[in-house]
Parts: structure tokens; sequence; C-alpha cells
């Protein structure tokens, strides 16, 4: 029977939050030990995209690295390294591009978005990123890709560009599914009619990293509502399903129902209670911090392990496209 095989990846772009961890990075540590065999990479190329220091780009970078491992990536479970360290891939989104039409790519709604978003940086990145992910995904022969509802659309245009170069070079390519990964949709803690997100300020949500006492404030300095605001009940009836401790789930569940929240109470043990549930995360990687060469190694033998089925695809793609080899 055939392996499914995994692969998905995050751009290094800052803090990843409790948002970014419940609809990606506790999925990934969930697929890795239901023993799919896996590919997680850390998807620097893609947030070229948009604006970025490149001073920031490398502790991004390793920040991000830190983050899956003390997750619970396993390097002797998944591959897990840095997009731009396996540049193959770069290559078969070229030969991608030569079979793609280009109003497959001017339709996709989330260049539509950021460019609205990035309106003095409308580069080709921008338009071009799906057939890089194509590459990304269809280089290892993915079967399955975990994603939200909003990269439905991308994982898509895989399956056709997968079509589009097995119909003219013949089969080479299979066309990977979607796994769409059951998202609880985590609001701004300023505002819970947004989504959380870093773009709205550091006060607006919880890194994955904050300390105890950044979390107590910032929760305590969140939304509340002097009387019955559906938003605001959801936000939190959200946050307490997700990271609230059994006790705490039926005590405040019951104020819920009867609408009669006593915030400054249910602040401080939410606060509690995220803090405790990123504990053993925060220790793991206050230690991989303690031993960045480790971090360094895992990815560089990443990549390496990357490298070879990537190249291993990649002699079988040329022979067809019909390039020197």
């Amino acid at each position: 029977m055939k392996k499914n095989i995994i692969v998905s990846g995050i751009q290094p772009s800052g803090e990843l939050h409790i948002g970014n961890y419940l609809g990606a990075l506790r999925n990934f540590v969930k697929l890795q030990e239901d023993g799919y065999e896996c590919t997680f990479f850390i998807a620097d190329l893609h947030s070229m995209t948009i604006d970025y220091d490149p001073k920031e780009k490398a502790r991004q970078t390793m920040n991000l690295a830190l983050d899956y491992l003390a997750a619970g990536l396993d390097p002797e479970k998944s591959t897990i390294y840095v997009q731009s360290q396996v540049p193959v891939c770069t290559e078969l989104a070229w030969i991608f591009n030569t079979v793609t039409p280009l109003a497959e790519l001017e339709r996709m709604t989330q260049f539509k978005d950021k460019s609205q978003k990035h309106t003095q940086n409308i580069n080709m990145g921008l338009l071009d990123y799906p057939v890089l992910m194509a590459a990304d995904i269809l280089i290892y022969k993915a079967t399955t890709i975990p994603v939200g509802q909003d990269q439905f659309q991308h994982v898509e245009l895989t399956r056709k560009i997968a079509r589009y170069f097995n119909n003219r070079f013949g089969q080479t390519f299979e066309e990977p599914k979607e796994v769409i990964t059951p998202t609880p949709k985590i609001m701004s803690l300023i505002d819970p009619s947004k989504k959380m997100s870093k773009s709205h300020g550091p006060k607006s949500y919880i890194a994955i990293n904050d300390s105890p006492e950044v979390i107590e404030n910032k929760i305590k300095k969140a939304v509340s509502a002097t009387t019955y605001d559906e938003d605001v009940y959801d936000f939190y009836a959200t946050l307490l399903e997700e990271f609230g401790s059994a006790k705490n789930q039926e005590y405040f569940t019951a104020q819920f129902k009867d609408k009669g929240i006593k915030f400054s109470e249910l602040k401080k043990a939410l606060a509690e209670d995220i803090s405790e549930y990123f504990r053993i995360f925060r220790e793991k990687r206050a230690e991989l911090e303690e031993n960045p060469e480790q971090v360094i190694d895992i990815l560089r033998r990443g990549a390496e392990k990357a490298d070879i089925k990537a190249q291993e695809t990649m002699r079988e793609v040329i022979k067809k496209v019909g390039l020197l080899n």
C-alpha cells in the first residue's frame, strides 16, 4: 500500500501567534505522529514576495526553525529544512512556468488580495507564488497537502499544473489531494470582529513564545463587554475551548450560557491556562536557543535529505522535457 506523502511549509515573517499554531503547526505535529511521510519546510523564498528587512530574514528563519522543533517536529520522523537550501525547486518552478497559462495565475484570489495590500510592490513573485508552491509540492511527489480554506485554490492549481505537465510530457506527477485542516478562527485581542494577525500590532495577538507575564498583560488589556456581545463572547469561548483546563471550561461555560461572564475572572484563568499550555514549548525552545549549532545541523541534514529526493525528480523531468543532461 502506497504511503501518503505530506508536504507543507510556513513563511518566516515574524512571531507565530496562537492562530498560526492552531491553523498549521499543531496539525504538522499530529500528521507526523500519525505516521505519514512528512516534509516540512521554512518558506523563505515565498516570504520575499512582500517588503521585508534583509537584515531580519535570517533571524526570522532561525526563529521559525526553533518554533518547529520546540512544538514537537522531530527530524528523525520528518524532513525539516529551509526552502532556499534546496534550490532545485526553483528550477522545477521555471519549467512549470512554461506550461502554466497566465490566466490561471491572474485569477488567483490571493494575488488580488496581496496586490491591494502591497500596492507599492506588486512584483512577479506575487503573481508566480502558486507555481513555486506547486514545485515545492510536486518535486517530492506529495500525495496529501494539509491546508486551510484560504490555500484551497493553490492546491487546485497545483493539480492543474501536474495535469498540464503530464499531458505535454507524459505521466510524471500525481495530482495531490488537499486535506482541509479544521481550524478554529482565533480573533484579534483588541477587535474580535477581525482575525488575529501580526499586521494589527503586538497588542492584537498572543505569540506562542510569549512569557506568562506578557500573556497575562495582553489578556488583561483585551476586549471586554459590559453587555452581551456575540463577537466578544465567541472570542473567549474559542480560547477557552482550545486552551482552557477541564475545570475552567466547565466553570465558565455555565457563565457563557447565562450570558453573565465575569471578564476579570475569565481573563486571569485564561492567561494562566494559555501560559501552562505552552510551558513545555517555551522550555524546549529556550534549550534550543542555547544550542544554535544543533538547529543549523538539523536544517542542513534536512536539506540534504530533501535534495536527494528533489534531484531524483528533476532528473526525470529534465529527461522528459528534452534538456541536455
